[in-house]
């Protein structure tokens, strides 16, 4: 088995929770075979009108045969 991992930043207005799940999310509806998700790293962007929370996590997938090997 081959493994990728990128990572990915995701968003949310309300909490960190929400920020990983967006960027789980988006990870789900664009890649296939995922295998895992850590937390790498979490911030809030301040703004005049509202906070964002931000999480950057990787993301690991496995490769379809063939690719990688």
């Amino acid at each position: 088995m081959v493994f990728k991992k990128v990572r990915l930043i995701g968003r949310s207005n309300e909490s960190f929770e929400g920020a990983v799940d967006d960027a789980v999310s988006r990870a789900e509806e664009t890649l296939e075979n995922l295998m895992w998700v850590s937390v790498e790293n979490q911030a809030v962007e301040l703004d005049q009108a509202e906070r964002e929370y931000q999480a950057e996590v990787e993301v690991a997938f496995e490769l379809a045969e063939g690719i990688g090997e």
